[in-house]
């Protein structure tokens, strides 16, 4: 037998034993264990347990180095517990996982049994367990209901970097290095530092909008941008800080410290300065910069610049360390410096977060309030404010300037002095001084106690108006040391309604910086954001571009047929398509024809009560009257003369059959026999007499009509409508002579000068024939 075939004879039994063998693999995690609590426990004992945990192990207030790690496992087990369905699936399978059943079984007992015959990733060194591979990111791990309640209303304070990774990424392993020097760095700074595993939190990756493993994110103001950089050291730096927004840090020297440092009284905020020798603002200081926004205004100053020696001078700084002052309502003196060799967060956090507040800050908005004068919680944890309503201009600047000296002398962490103006909040000013006429006009001080959140307070006011003397001052000194040893002081009760935001945006302003905003993420959606959730998006777009041009694109060959050169129908309407050049529109134009198109439609029995008939009043029918052999001819040169005027919408042209309705044309015309009268039918030449050219402007709501003879040769008087001739005219038809003859002249110039025929329409100066009532067309 051969000796690799005899080995796997004797290993045979050992691998059919396998699955009976108890698991070597370390314990699970187990939510129970880590609050303390039995399986059977409710959930307001789950609940209860996990306050108290939080509590003893958050790590703002547990400074053990296994504290945060600690914390963390707390929410988890929390978030497990509290969910039915998934407590209901790790006291079924041991995982609170999505995956339940059978196969998550199988799944498990493989792990136990590969791991405790040492069959894991790691016997072929292939490092996909995320436990054994990712431990540096287990304090970074986030689930769905940590993300949503602490880390998304923490990104208004500091920008979080983000992770996405799972198990079998060959990506996630290449960038792991770079990711975990980054990561320390970062969070060292005052980032925040956030991992989500795919496979256990798919709901939350999915909220995030990562469909792919690795992806990294940023979190800011609870906002998402995807970085797209090669994953290096500085491209994940420049990230992060192209979160922040641009104006936090302004640049400060000798030129523009003095008005940065004035401005403390319309940003009601100190001023912080730090003076450093790198030409940047460092990120450390940024970061800084936006987590005490709302508090403070800070300024950096490049000590190596040319144009700071002055300010250096000034404040006697010392150009080799980084030096930090705070400002408040004096500029000519720091209120606190700081300077460190290298400047650490946790040195910077404990110097701005006690100053915070100006000496006597002035009360802006309801949070400012809430803050500076919090509810009391027990005795000992009495806290005053001691109010000065005032209001603004020169007029109160002396006694605003005895109460902040005042204050300066008598700070504690007990007492807090703060000021208001009664223009701008007038409902508080009222609520406590009751529209006293001896305070009208002048300042007051209040000593208050809030007693709860729905805005009830204890206070008493000095029986007169501040004016900052001596004995103002004694007074006021006696009250608070009464107030010491005596709590029932403050006598008085009433209920103020928040106060006024002060510092809010114009509603103008708001919307455009949501406008600019939406603009913002609309682009770089379309260019950086995942295209799996761009597709509905491009799908309304091109449906909607699609139905937009085929309808365009569709009327375009609609209008090129319908303007086809085709003979004219006689009983539909008919286009006459004529090229014209040199044309210029007459004053009445109102609107912008078709270029070299003139719409002229056929008078019938059909279209003849519409178009006539019951023609809209100031409207008016402008008709062609010729015969089937001069139709094409005179119907051109119709169009040519008359282009000009079919800009205007009162204006209809047509053309009536002479063939077809001469008897209606002499009806009408009998009704001009001053101008032209009509031989009876008993002339021999009355079937030979030829009305081609003629022109009649029809006006159906006032039923007359206006009349243009055709052009003869050698007259040129005769052109436009002037009846003098007329009766002439017909006089020699009725002879014989063929002065209307088309054999005589070319049938074209029968039209001639009919543009000036309508201009004479236009103007109102034809003579008008009134008929009773107008014909039918049979």
């Amino acid at each position: 037998m051969e000796p690799g075939r005899a080995a796997w004879m004797l290993l045979l039994p050992l691998l059919l034993l396998l699955p009976a063998l108890p698991a070597a693999a370390p314990g699970d995690f187990d939510p129970y264990r880590v609050l303390g609590v039995g399986r059977g426990s409710s959930q307001a004992d789950i609940k209860k347990a996990y306050k108290r945990l939080a509590r003893e192990w958050h790590p703002d207030k547990n400074k053990d180095p296994g504290a945060e790690d600690r914390f963390i496992q707390i929410s988890k087990a929390y978030e497990i517990l509290s969910n039915e369905e998934k407590r209901a699936n790790f006291d079924r399978y041991g995982d609170a996982g999505e995956s339940q059943g059978f196969s998550q079984h199988q799944h498990r007992q493989f792990h136990r049994f590969h791991d405790g015959f040492y069959f894991d990733e790691s016997f072929f060194h292939f490092p996909f367990n995320s436990e054994r591979r990712d431990t540096s990111d287990e304090k970074y791990l986030l689930h769905f209901s940590h993300y949503i309640n602490e880390i998304v209303p923490d990104s208004f304070k500091k920008p979080y970097l983000i992770k996405i990774t799972s198990d079998w990424c060959f990506s996630c392993i290449h960038i792991e290095p770079v990711w975990k020097e980054v990561a320390q760095e970062l969070e060292a700074l005052g980032a925040g530092i956030g991992v989500v595993h795919a496979g256990y939190e798919r709901r939350l990756a999915h909220h995030l909008g990562a469909h792919s493993t690795p992806t990294l994110l940023g979190l800011i103001n609870g906002k998402i941008t995807f970085f797209h950089n090669a994953v290096v050291r500085e491209n994940l730096r420049q990230f992060v800080e192209n979160l922040l927004p641009g104006n936090l840090v302004e640049k400060i020297t000798d030129k523009n410290y003095i008005r940065f440092l004035s401005d403390w009284r319309k940003d009601n905020k100190p001023h912080v300065l730090l003076f450093d020798h790198m030409p940047v603002v460092p990120l450390l200081y940024k970061l800084t910069a936006f987590a005490y926004r709302d508090y403070l205004s800070f300024g950096y100053v490049y000590v190596g610049l040319r144009g700071t020696e002055e300010l250096s001078s000034q404040y006697n700084i010392n150009v080799y360390s980084p030096t930090m002052m705070v400002f408040k309502e004096h500029i000519d003196r720091p209120a606190d410096v700081v300077q460190a060799r290298e400047m650490k967060k946790q040195l910077i956090d404990d110097f701005l977060s006690q100053n915070k507040f100006l000496m006597v800050a002035r009360l802006t908005n309801q949070r400012l309030f809430q803050e500076l004068c919090p509810v009391k919680k027990s005795h000992r944890q009495r806290k005053h404010c001691v109010v000065l309503l005032t209001g603004e201009g020169e007029k109160f600047a002396e006694a605003y300037e005895a109460f902040l000296t005042f204050a300066v002398a008598n700070t504690k962490d007990t007492l807090k002095f703060v000021y208001i103006y009664n223009e701008r909040q007038p409902e508080f000013a009222d609520a406590l001084l009751m529209d006293d006429e001896k305070y009208r006009g002048r300042s007051a001080v209040v000593i208050l106690e809030r007693r709860n959140n729905a805005g009830k307070i204890a206070y008493k006011a000095l029986e007169e108006a501040w004016q900052g003397s001596k004995e103002d001052n004694f007074i006021l000194l006696d009250l608070l040391d009464q107030l010491r040893t005596d709590p029932g002081l403050l006598s008085s009760e009433t209920v103020v309604a928040d106060l006024n935001d002060e510092l809010a945006p114009m509603f103008l302003i708001r919307w455009l910086y949501s406008s600019l905003d939406y603009i913002s993420d609309c682009w770089d959606s379309l260019f950086h954001s995942n295209w799996r959730e761009m597709m509905p998006l491009l799908s309304l777009l091109f449906s909607a571009l699609f139905i937009l041009f085929g309808t365009v694109i569709v009327q375009a060959f609609s209008d090129s047929s319908d303007t086809r050169d085709s003979p004219p129908s006689e009983k539909e309407e008919a286009a006459t398509k004529t090229e014209k050049n040199d044309v210029s529109f007459s004053k009445e134009s109102n609107r912008i024809p078709k270029k070299g198109f003139v719409e002229v439609t056929e008078l019938t029995d059909i279209n003849y009560t519409s178009n006539l008939v019951r023609l809209r009043p100031g409207h008016m029918n402008v008709v062609l009257i010729l015969s089937n052999s001069t139709k094409t001819p005179l119907l051109q040169k119709f169009a040519l003369e008359v282009y000009t005027f079919t800009g205007s919408s009162s204006l209809h042209f047509s053309f009536l059959s002479l063939d077809k309705h001469r008897e209606w044309l002499e009806y009408l015309l009998e009704f001009a026999q001053d101008a032209a009268p009509i031989p009876n039918q008993y002339d021999k030449h009355f079937l030979e007499r030829d009305y081609t050219g003629y022109v009649l402007a029809l006006n159906g709501h006032k039923k007359y009509f206006c009349l243009f003879k055709p052009h003869r040769s050698g007259d040129e008087g005769g052109t436009l409508g002037s009846c003098e001739d007329y009766d002439a005219s017909l006089h020699a038809e009725a002879r014989g002579k063929p002065s209307c003859s088309p054999g005589s002249r070319s049938i074209k110039n029968k039209l001639h000068k009919l543009s000036f025929w309508m201009e004479r329409l236009l103007e109102g100066s034809l003579q008008r024939f009134y008929i009773p009532s107008w014909p039918a067309l049979d």
